[in-house]
């Protein structure tokens, strides 16, 4: 476990995943083995979304990859790049056409072994700092590479009726359930808050757009994202690419407490 501290924050890392961002000593991550998800946090890429009724076909410019719900990053491993106090860098790298174990076979997927037609490099750095908790995204590759991005966090809910603030609207829980397993779409947001006990503003840069999703009351995710997949079917799921301009591009996310 690696854990980063400035001031009243703290923060745990296991592995490349946030398990916990504490501040004041109230913990603001879903916590393991509590109800509603496995998980902490996780990034979907290179692509977002289920692909089952594409038979787990994505196409790319360069040819067809294989791919099972949310990309194949999250079946790679993290390495530690660099950690400070207050600072941690983590990267995955992976090869084009490298057959990748899918961790979801045989129980809740067909798919033995996934690929993607590129290279890519992914970094994931923490910092701490006076305005929060800044957790930003670098993909590296060649010019022109296809992909979608999202970044999976679940937040704790201690309160009986939290709310998702907006640039539009306020989110009431029960409206993020009623959704299920597709999400509630934030379109054309850079920014949200989430009320509980506390205000913790979520606030992106590079993404532009936002889903919601639990089944529970005691967690929400709170998920930036390049691209809504429930837009289209799922065989047209290439349409969601963008395609990396430079050698590299950085996302960004500033987890920041309101009282």
């Amino acid at each position: 476990m690696m854990i980063l501290k400035l001031d009243n924050q703290i923060v745990a890392i296991d592995a490349g995943e946030l398990v916990s961002y504490q501040v004041d000593g109230h913990e603001y991550i879903h916590q393991k083995g509590s109800p509603g998800w496995r998980n902490a946090d996780t990034e979907m890429f290179p692509i977002i979304g289920p692909t089952n009724e594409a038979g787990f076909h994505v196409q790319t410019p360069r040819d067809l990859a294989i791919q099972d719900q949310h990309g194949l990053l999250r079946e790679l491993a993290y390495e530690v790049v660099s950690h400070t106090e207050s600072i941690a860098i983590f990267k995955k790298t992976y090869k084009q056409r490298t057959p990748i174990e899918n961790s979801k076979y045989p129980e809740k997927s067909p798919k033995k072994l996934l690929y993607w037609t590129y290279d890519f490099e992914f970094e994931k750095k923490f910092e701490l700092s006076s305005q929060g908790l800044e957790v930003s995204f670098t993909i590296s590759g060649e010019k022109g590479t296809p992909f979608m991005l999202g970044y999976h966090p679940a937040f704790n809910l201690v309160t009986q009726f939290p709310v998702v603030i907006t640039n539009k609207k306020a989110i009431v829980l029960n409206e993020v359930i009623a959704v299920g397993s597709r999400a509630y779409e934030v379109a054309d947001c850079e920014a949200i808050i989430l009320k509980d006990k506390n205000e913790l503003r979520i606030e992106t840069e590079g993404f532009g757009h936002f889903m919601l999703w639990t089944e529970v009351p005691n967690m929400i995710c709170v998920e930036p994202i390049t691209f809504y997949p429930y837009a289209v079917e799922q065989k047209k799921l290439h349409d969601g690419f963008q395609y990396l301009k430079e050698a590299s591009e950085t996302f960004k996310i500033l987890l920041s407490v309101n009282g």
